[in-house]
């Protein structure tokens, strides 16, 4: 049996070794690693394609995050309404920046932030509303919108896990539909190797179409600086590599296909799996395209770990994202998060279970994977 790999960053690689080659060469030939035209292209390219007017290039998926309160001046005192039911770096930067995190419950069906207790959530001190577009959905934006512009309290997307998905809204409009990031005050992107669009290394970036908060996002991920040795405000040293922005522009080129791919493989899934007892399927919000970064089942919580354990011993990966909700988290203790608030959060930790996804996925591999799960499920 051919291996199964939850990703496979090797095979999508060998499929543009050539495109890749060439890319990293430029940047050895120029000796541009820190910064350079490199660096610069791939802002330009990427926002000619999310349709944002500016894109600052950084460190990281968390550095994104991070950079981007610090551009609303976010600290001691203020409140940070998001999700705990997400990657840790999203409640962390709050506590970082010496914030305070609130935290709401999601929905059960498509894991993604609920408007209406974010509404009831915001107080004098809410700041910034964080919604994650997580496992590749968009979150409710007509309803986060509306709150942020009655509220006037912005809106930062967590975009990590949802890079090309675009929002159709209730009217279900898909000519010129807005990509995800692009919709609130400021978007933040990871590209992590294993995102759907990842480089080889760390890196991340930050989407607005605000000038003068673009400028801002800029002086704070180089230091704070205004011009040379010319530090106004404290900032960080975040810089997206010149390599890894090459292979990013290779990648980028092909990230369209890469979404298509990933559907083509969520859609045999749910050919296989939408029939089977004890067993949900992601469900599709209408109003938003799924890029499926995961491809993650709800399944009996009493049976979850065995079934991990199962599909292991049958060579087959599995991930369990995230089994500990951020209000359960111990770093964030000191908080007083009441845990009886977030039962959905609480439901799907227990729950939830993400199959191999990624580019790569064949579907005599997929029907491997499918027949061991159907087995453990139905036995």
């Amino acid at each position: 049996m051919e291996p199964i790999h939850m990703v496979d960053l090797i095979g999508q690689h060998a499929a543009i070794e050539n495109e890749l080659n060439a890319a990293m060469q430029r940047v050895v030939q120029t000796g541009a690693f820190v910064k350079g035209p490199e660096v610069k292209a791939f802002s330009e390219e990427l926002q000619a394609y999310t349709g944002s007017r500016f894109v600052i290039p950084c460190g990281n998926g968390t550095d994104a995050l991070q950079i981007a309160l610090m551009a609303l001046g976010i600290g001691p005192g203020d409140e940070v309404i998001t999700t705990g039911f997400t990657f840790i770096s999203t409640v962390e930067v709050v506590a970082l920046l010496g914030a305070t995190p609130i935290l709401v419950d999601v929905h059960a069906d498509t894991f993604n932030i609920q408007a209406e207790q974010v509404a009831a959530a915001i107080t004098s001190r809410t700041k910034a509303i964080v919604p994650v577009h997580l496992f590749g959905q968009m979150a409710d934006m007509d309803a986060l919108i509306s709150i942020s512009e009655k509220s006037g309290i912005p809106i930062i997307e967590d975009n990590a896990q949802a890079i090309s998905a675009r929002w159709y809204g209730a009217e279900g409009k898909r000519e010129n539909a807005p990509q995800s990031g692009t919709l609130g005050l400021m978007g933040t992107t990871s590209f992590f190797p294993s995102k759907n669009l990842g480089c080889m290394g760390d890196g991340g970036a930050i989407m607005t179409n605000d000038e003068t908060i673009a400028r801002k996002l800029q002086q704070i991920a180089n230091h704070g600086m205004s011009k040379r040795y010319h530090h106004d405000i404290v900032g960080l040293n975040s810089r997206l590599d010149g390599l890894q922005a090459a292979i990013l522009r290779v990648k980028l080129q092909h990230l369209d296909a890469y979404c298509l791919s990933r559907q083509h493989a969520a859609a045999r899934y749910d050919a296989l799996l939408e029939d089977i007892p004890g067993l949900q399927i992601p469900v599709r919000d209408v109003r938003s395209s799924h890029v499926f970064h995961q491809y993650t089942l709800q399944v009996d919580p009493v049976r979850r770990d065995a079934l991990v354990e199962h599909m292991k011993s049958h060579g087959i990966p599995t991930g369990v994202y995230y089994p500990v909700p951020g209000h359960r988290q111990t770093a964030f203790a000191s908080y007083g998060f009441n845990l009886d608030a977030h039962p959905i959060s609480d439901a799907l930790a227990a729950r939830v279970i993400s199959l191999p996804m990624h580019t790569e996925l064949n579907e005599s591999q997929q029907v491997i994977v499918c027949t061991a799960l159907i087995k453990f499920v139905l036995q």
